[in-house]
């Protein structure tokens, strides 16, 4: 099961994603709305997990980058943008891309859902659960003092092992932000959203925070 957890938490994360509003699912149902078109949601949620896909895949090649050099670098770092962005988050939670309008075409999706992402540090969030990722690429033997130390499990993750974190997390938050969106969209509508708001905005900022901290703790 240690082998699993991390995967397992990649998913909830993206999942958590999919269920934040401010990461696409609203301005899906809102577009859908507007075009009275539940096909116009369905069409507007692909885009949107590209440009997470993609913010996502950033941080990961990254963090990967980073490992591949030196993985005691990457804990410090690591934590420090995690607890420094949430900090940012909590100062500024309105600090969102605004330049976008209603009328939108694929393109402005997956940038729109990119900067938001980004702007979000959603993919910082994965670097604690990277760091503890097996990897399938042992780092290689080292000659120290005239004495080989044997080789180390754990090193830089492949090329496999990085593309799967991808898609695990965004396929997680594509389904659950398509069941939201749809359920939104059919049964709910926007109003809930009036009287049972959360403010995922400070959750997310405090997460990033915490995890910042159990970063360099564990």
């Amino acid at each position: 099961m240690s082998g699993l957890w991390p995967w397992a938490a990649i998913a909830l994360l993206g999942a958590y994603h999919g269920l934040d509003p401010s990461m696409g699912w609203l301005f899906a149902v809102a577009l859908g709305l507007q075009e009275n078109s539940r096909r116009r949601v369905i069409t507007a949620l692909f885009p949107i997990a590209l440009g997470h896909f993609i913010s996502i895949g950033v941080v990961v090649l990254v963090a990967v980058e980073v490992m591949s050099r030196s993985i005691g670098l990457l804990r410090p770092l690591g934590a420090g943008a995690l607890i420094l962005f949430g900090v940012f988050r909590l100062l500024r939670p309105r600090a969102h891309p605004r330049w976008v309008a209603m009328r939108v075409g694929a393109f402005d999706l997956i940038l729109w859902s990119f900067l938001m992402a980004t702007a979000h540090g959603a993919g910082l969030m994965l670097l604690p659960i990277l760091i503890r990722l097996p990897s399938a690429a042992p780092m290689p033997a080292m000659v120290h003092h005239g004495h080989v130390m044997p080789a180390v499990a754990g090193g830089a993750l492949g090329v496999i092992e990085s593309l799967a974190v991808v898609v695990l997390h965004t396929g997680a938050m594509f389904t659950t932000m398509g069941i939201v969106a749809i359920v939104v969209y059919r049964w709910i509508g926007l109003q809930i959203l009036r009287s049972a708001w959360i403010n995922l905005d400070a959750i997310w900022a405090g997460a990033l925070i915490g995890a910042g901290v159990l970063c360099l703790m564990v």
